[in-house]
């Protein structure tokens, strides 16, 4: 069985894997809005549906990745927890 000072070492390893997706997220979700005011750049002015549907499905990837990131803030919280009441 693994010492309680082993845990928390893994713990921190993970955590900083976590904080390391955390900022690919936080890339991605910059680099989908810059892909969204070029897209409203390249198609100012179209009434087509299409274009609708692809800001709002650029809306959508964001919105679902700002709820990824939100998961991972609680699970950082959560093992920060347990690792406290070791």
């Amino acid at each position: 069985m693994a010492s309680v000072a082993e845990v928390r070492a893994a713990v921190d390893a993970a955590l900083q894997q976590v904080s390391e997706g955390q900022a690919a997220i936080e890339a991605a979700r910059q680099r989908l809005g810059e892909a969204q005011q070029s897209l409203a750049a390249a198609l100012d002015g179209s009434a087509n549906d299409l274009v609708g549907a692809a800001h709002a499905s650029l809306s959508q990837a964001d919105q679902q990745l700002e709820e990824c990131l939100g998961a991972t803030l609680v699970a950082v919280e959560q093992a920060q927890t347990y690792t406290a009441q070791l």
